[in-house]
């Protein structure tokens, strides 16, 4: 070990927010995710500095091949793991390769070539697939019916009989499945939590392979996956617990109101409307043309600021696809409206709930203190600081902590 590397500056040796790993911000964020959910086996730093590292600011063409290039180079060294006989490599591998190719699918929304993004994104999910397959854990692939369409889903069991208390984790708008494992589905696992990871509407396989759109209403989503759960003679009924990621914050708290056969819940963060992220930097004239009533007008403006080919529009096509409106700006800015939780609705949740509340929120900042303050007698605000790391949307570089954090009071919680 030498001991004559230069010293980092003290601003980076105080926090590890006054730096970055990319000069583009959006970069930088997907950085820290990746390198976060490497201490659950999400990704591997070294390989993700290095691919990230060559790419500029704005560069969303190269970012995307950036992380397809890596998934695929890992995919490949996966299956040759497994041809070889070396399966628990070959499940490391599998997972790295498709929280890699998950970043790629994101990245991919900021394309004008829309056939990128499904291709991309059945690559991702052949890598997810291989790793449930090859985990090493009993996996029960189960069905959630749900309209015209099912829901797909994976429940993974821990060693020992059951009935097993078991942990349901709810994704956000866009986040790879891959992503929420590595999230908190392997530490609960570690822990003797059966775990369900499954895409509900607008989310993955829903909205690229069939379609369907977000719906708000989310307890029509998670009645019928309780159902299917304690359907099952492995899952204990009384101790099942629900955690939601980034947008599921407003969906799980929604669910609550009317599904209250859970033990307990966690979101990460609170969130009681979305729409405050999308409406942030949104122009007053523009807000007023919506609420005015002439959609047109505001489509004309939106394209005006958005050139159809850029990657703005590109990615603002993508955030309002989830939605179901079509191609219309208005119409998503007015869907997104819907995402919103009444005080009235939160006062009938009746089930314990854990509130994390990071330093620098960018998306829905003070709202982790508003679903606690419009909870008080069911919830607790759990705060992750800058100081220990904990800082930003979802925590992205302190995963470890905020682990230990929920599973420690989802235990004190549940039993």
């Amino acid at each position: 070990m030498t001991t004559d590397a230069p010293t980092p500056p003290r601003d980076l040796l105080s926090s590890p927010f006054a730096g970055g790993f990319a000069t583009d911000p959006g970069f930088d964020f997907d950085v820290r995710l990746a390198i976060g959910h490497s201490v659950h086996g999400g990704g591997d730093p070294g390989e993700i500095l290095a691919a990230a590292g060559p790419v500029g600011a704005g560069d969303t063409a190269g970012w995307f091949s950036a992380w397809r290039d890596l998934g695929e180079r890992v995919l490949d060294e996966a299956d040759d793991a497994a041809a070889t006989g070396h399966h628990a490599t070959a499940a490391a591998r599998h997972l790295r390769a498709a929280n890699y190719l998950g970043f790629a699918v994101s990245a991919a929304a900021a394309l004008p070539d829309g056939d990128t993004l499904l291709t991309t994104f059945r690559t991702h999910r052949r890598a997810w697939d291989a790793f449930v397959d090859g985990c090493g854990h009993p996996v029960a692939r189960i069905t959630v019916p749900h309209g015209g369409q099912p829901l797909p889903g994976a429940l993974f069991l821990p060693v020992g009989a059951g009935p097993h208390r078991t942990l349901v984790l709810n994704n956000g708008s866009d986040e790879a499945i891959s992503r929420l494992w590595t999230d908190l589905g392997r530490p609960a696992l570690a822990r003797g939590w059966a775990v369900f990871v499954f895409d509900g509407p607008g989310q993955q396989s829903q909205l690229f392979e069939h379609g369907v759109p977000f719906r708000p209403d989310w307890e029509a989503v998670l009645a019928p996956v309780v159902d299917a759960l304690v359907a099952r003679d492995d899952v204990d009924e009384a101790r099942v617990a629900v955690w939601g990621v980034s947008q599921a914050g407003y969906w799980v708290p929604r669910a609550l109101t009317v599904e209250q056969r859970f033990a307990a819940a966690v979101v990460d963060p609170g969130v009681v409307d979305v729409s405050t992220s999308w409406f942030a930097h949104l122009p007053r004239e523009l807000v007023d043309l919506l609420d005015g009533g002439d959609p047109d007008a505001f489509d004309e403006y939106m394209r005006q600021g958005l050139t159809r080919d850029s990657p703005e529009a590109a990615m603002m096509r993508f955030r309002a696809r989830p939605y179901g409106v079509g191609e219309s700006f208005g119409a998503a800015f007015r869907a997104v409206r819907a995402y919103r939780l009444s005080q009235e609705q939160a006062a009938d949740i009746r089930t314990p709930l854990l509130i994390t509340d990071p330093d620098g929120e960018q998306f829905w900042p003070g709202q982790s203190a508003a679903l606690a303050a419009m909870t008080p007698e069911v919830s607790a605000l759990e705060r992750f600081t800058a100081a220990e790391g904990g800082a930003m949307h979802c925590e992205p570089l302190a995963r470890l902590r905020v682990a230990e954090t929920v599973l420690d009071w989802l235990d004190d919680t549940v039993g």
